[in-house]
């Protein structure tokens, strides 16, 4: 059965669907020898490269889509290389054998917190697509006067540089003096619209921090710059969100699963005899070579 050409690459994760019409109309893919077009359509036996570069294509029943929460800190970037060399998100994931990791939107150099990262470029696209209305909620603290009046303000609506904008919410959490901490949120995801939101009305963001996506919080033992897989229940909740069909298998269970294999146990064990009794013989060695002779 044959599938768009940006579908069957998403899923396999070689970008988003968005990422991947932009290629294919620069014409930076081929399929079968042939620059590709919008529209086109592939099976599994499509012989398809990315810049000159064969890429691996699968069927639906063969991808498992896998999802990592990453609590991003400041000074890194949403980007998978920087000609300045500073480090970027993608610098701490872990190692796919084929494929990639596709951001769930993009979070700015100063921002931290909540980052999701799938394999599906399918779900990047629908999570980060505005017509999913997915709501993303933040903390912010902000360095000037907010009264009341900027509060409603910000809640009605403010005209952008790029349109109209609000919060869905916005709620005081804290703070002392000019220095106030608010929770606000957002059902899209505009370039540093939090940000110019404020900016708007001449508050300065000293800082911000993205706590949750969707129902999809931020785990507080996680640790910035660390990522952790999330269980199948989660992506599921996250894939029927936007109207994907259920995931019915994870990583997490296979590797499970796979402890579990008698084989395995088996190897293991072999595996850690062999180390100790290496271990033991260097210390024996160790021995011998400070008895007095």
């Amino acid at each position: 059965m044959s599938e768009k050409l940006q579908k069957v690459l998403a899923r396999a994760g070689h970008g988003s669907r968005r990422q991947l019409e932009t290629l294919i109309s620069a014409g930076r893919i081929s399929v079968n020898g042939k620059v590709a077009t919008l529209g086109d359509r592939i099976d599994s036996s499509a012989e398809v490269r990315i810049d000159g570069h064969q890429v691996a294509i699968a069927s639906e029943e063969e991808v498992i889509c896998r999802v990592l929460m990453y609590n991003k800190p400041e000074g890194e970037l949403c980007s998978r290389k920087d000609p300045e060399g500073r480090p970027t998100v993608f610098d701490r994931l872990p190692r796919l054998k084929q494929g990639r990791w596709v951001a769930v939107g993009r979070l700015d150099i100063n921002t931290s917190g909540l980052l999701l990262f799938t394999t599906d470029g399918e779900l990047a696209n629908r999570l980060m697509h505005p017509s999913h209305q997915v709501v993303r909620e933040y903390q912010v603290r902000v360095f000037g006067e907010v009264p009341e009046a900027m509060v409603q303000s910000l809640r009605k609506g403010v005209q952008l540089e790029d349109g109209p904008a609000s919060f869905n919410t916005i709620k005081r959490t804290g703070g002392e003096g000019i220095n106030q901490w608010f929770a606000v949120t957002l059902a899209e995801g505009r370039n540093r619209e939090v940000r110019r939101l404020w900016e708007s009305q001449g508050v300065k963001v000293s800082r911000l921090i993205r706590t949750q996506y969707g129902k999809m919080e931020l785990d507080r033992k996680l640790p910035q710059g660390g990522w952790k897989e999330l269980q199948k229940v989660d992506v599921n909740y996250l894939r029927a969100m936007v109207g994907l069909k259920e995931e019915t298998r994870s990583m997490l269970d296979e590797r499970a699963e796979a402890k579990d294999n008698p084989y395995v146990r088996a190897a293991r064990i072999r595996r850690a005899v062999k180390r100790d009794r290496a271990r033991e013989s260097t210390q024996t060695q160790g021995r011998r070579a400070r008895k007095p002779t």
